[in-house]
């Protein structure tokens, strides 16, 4: 009785507070959700480009709010706070929401966004598969995105995982044995599974050498893949508009340092070879790409995740 006793002593209800007669509404009934979860891994800052987008470019109806006090460690996570001349003002207080968006032709769906918590794993993860059965979620899908050795001159990648087939075989045909360090995402799509609830997640690969930055061209093959899974029509535009512009700056960089060029020109030759022939399903049109082996992205993440455990 004692194996799975983490999480189950205290009320997972009591983590988030709603408005109960909104989120007993029949229309939150049979959506798809997408969940987003910042802090942990994310290259390229695709998850927080994402859910900056959804929540800004559409309206967003707030069904359910987290206790951040219960699920965060401010030691370690410190919010920002502005410090102007002799006063201070617009702290940034951590929010993890359950949201209600409408897409682009006005369908439906639910938004989880907001910080990865850092404490009560299980508590919070049964939370989430009780709001995910009382609301009888159709589909959840998750984002996040690890750094690659790949070149920023070739489709973003994306690694599909969950337990739902038609939305995985033939898309990432790399399917590797490696341990990695665990996301909440990765623990909720375990316990969605076990509930026997539809999931898929999406990990977006961001070229190594620009995963410290914002990389937007990440952020919108993010909004793709999860559009198409969920066969809603998500905010792009703005993104793309920065990608041009991002993607201007790199090419400006690369001009000026053979150096670069060097191993930009090596990752190609290297990434076309692994994808000559290849024809792979995809949920987007007509793409085709190809996966780094498991030493590659082994070492990729231990190295990224060595620079984020390093003293600043």
């Amino acid at each position: 009785m004692f194996e799975r006793i983490s999480g189950y002593l205290l009320d997972p209800e009591s983590l988030y507070a709603s408005n109960i007669e909104t989120f007993h509404s029949p229309e939150l009934r049979g959506l798809n959700m997408v969940m987003g979860f910042t802090g942990f891994a994310d290259a390229g800052h695709v998850v927080r480009q994402i859910n900056a987008e959804m929540l800004e470019e559409l309206d967003a109806e707030v069904i359910a709010m987290f206790d951040a006090d219960q699920l965060i460690d401010y030691r370690s996570r410190r919010p920002h706070i502005s410090f102007v001349e002799d006063h201070l003002q617009d702290y940034h207080a951590p929010k993890l929401g359950l949201y209600k968006l409408h897409d682009g032709l006005g369908q439906p769906f639910l938004l989880l966004a907001g910080f990865e918590p850092d404490l009560q794993w299980e508590r919070f993860s049964r939370a989430v598969v009780g709001i995910v059965e009382k609301l009888d979620v159709n589909l959840v899908t998750w984002i996040h995105s690890i750094p690659m050795p790949v070149p920023h001159t070739r489709p973003v990648g994306v690694t599909v995982h969950g337990n739902r087939p038609d939305l995985i075989e033939g898309i990432s045909s790399w399917k590797p044995t490696v341990d990695v360090p665990a996301a909440i995402g990765h623990v909720l799509e375990l316990r969605l599974t076990e509930a026997e609830r539809n999931v898929a997640g999406y990990v977006i690969h961001v070229p190594h050498y620009l995963s410290e930055a914002e990389y937007p061209p990440a952020a919108v093959a993010g909004l793709e893949y999860l559009g198409a899974a969920t066969s809603l029509m998500l905010p792009t535009d703005r993104l793309r508009e920065a990608g041009r512009e991002v993607g201007r700056q790199i090419a400006e960089q690369i001009e000026s340092s053979e150096e670069v060029q060097a191993v930009v020109s090596n990752l190609e030759t290297r990434y076309d070879e692994k994808s000559e022939g290849v024809v792979r399903r995809s949920l987007l049109a007509d793409e085709n790409d190809e996966l780094p082996n498991a030493e590659d992205i082994g070492a990729a993440v231990e190295a990224y995740l060595a620079r984020k455990d390093s003293p600043q």
